[in-house]
């Protein structure tokens, strides 16, 4: 498990947090994430408010423009600049989607991947472009998806490949593995034991909408639900406890509220350790 970098349970920077953050950071809080396209060139008060967060808590960048799995060439300038920001703030962690957003122009849409050798392949060249320009490994997010554009291979075996080939980290989320076993009828614990623990840089966890259809959506909008829990146990159980992250983008409540999860995430670290 490659967890060195960061450690414990981790909140997602959201603005109407910064206030009470910049007063204090409460003590479960181990990390913290933000897109970094949120702040690049970003002054004055909110910039400064940034850099002040980022000097007391350690920081994970989760991009969403790479569009690692586009047509279109990389955009190096963009790359370059993430990796001025990533140095400026020492951040631990960054990288983006396994999946694309833009065919001459940004879609700003996270779109799936065909699960094929040609499309894990056409990613891992370009995670590994990235990689060679930052001078950094990269950790990428297992995306949730709503339909298959084509399937050679099972999503696990993609993820595998395109981890292998690239030489690349992964960002867990653990709700993206409920969301997509159950929208697609797989096992979520199969999936999570075919992991390779050693490219776990950390994980996600998070809440979602589930729709009169039955259809789920990775909203990160709703507090996290206990069928998640329980698979993010069986995960520190598998693999070891990595840093895990709360994400909440939606219907975002006050930030004691949001700390009761980060607390919960922090006290199941803390059985998996005991129990292992």
């Amino acid at each position: 498990m490659n967890a060195g970098a960061l450690h414990g349970a981790g909140l997602g920077l959201r603005r109407p947090h910064l206030g009470a953050l910049l007063q204090e950071i409460p003590a479960p809080i181990a990390f913290m994430e933000v897109a970094p396209e949120n702040w690049l060139g970003v002054g004055g008060r909110l910039g400064e408010a940034f850099a002040h967060i980022a000097s007391r808590v350690p920081i994970a960048c989760h991009g969403l423009l790479l569009n690692l799995g586009g047509p279109d060439p990389l955009d190096l300038r963009h790359v370059r600049e993430i990796g001025t920001f990533l140095d400026r703030h020492d951040i631990r962690v960054y990288g983006d989607h396994l999946t694309f957003c833009g065919d001459s122009s940004l879609l700003y849409e996270l779109l799936p991947m065909p699960f094929t050798e040609e499309s894990a392949r056409h990613l891992s060249a370009r995670i590994s472009q990235v990689q060679d320009v930052l001078g950094r490994r990269i950790a990428v997010e297992n995306p949730s998806y709503y339909c298959l554009l084509m399937q050679e291979m099972s999503e696990l075996d993609f993820i595998r490949l395109v981890l292998e080939e690239a030489d690349c980290d992964l960002l867990l989320d653990v709700n993206n593995v409920w969301v997509n076993a159950t929208n697609h009828g797989y096992d979520p614990r199969e999936f999570l034991r075919g992991i390779p623990s050693e490219r776990i840089a950390y994980a996600h966890i998070a809440g979602h909408l589930r729709t009169e259809s039955g259809l789920i959506i990775d909203t990160h909008g709703a507090p996290v639900i206990d069928s998640v829990w329980d698979l993010l146990r069986e995960a520190y159980a598998m693999h070891g406890v990595f840093p895990t992250l709360l994400e909440r983008d939606e219907n975002i409540p006050e930030l004691a509220e949001m700390m009761e999860e980060v607390v919960l995430v922090d006290r199941l670290q803390k059985q998996a350790q005991q129990s292992g």
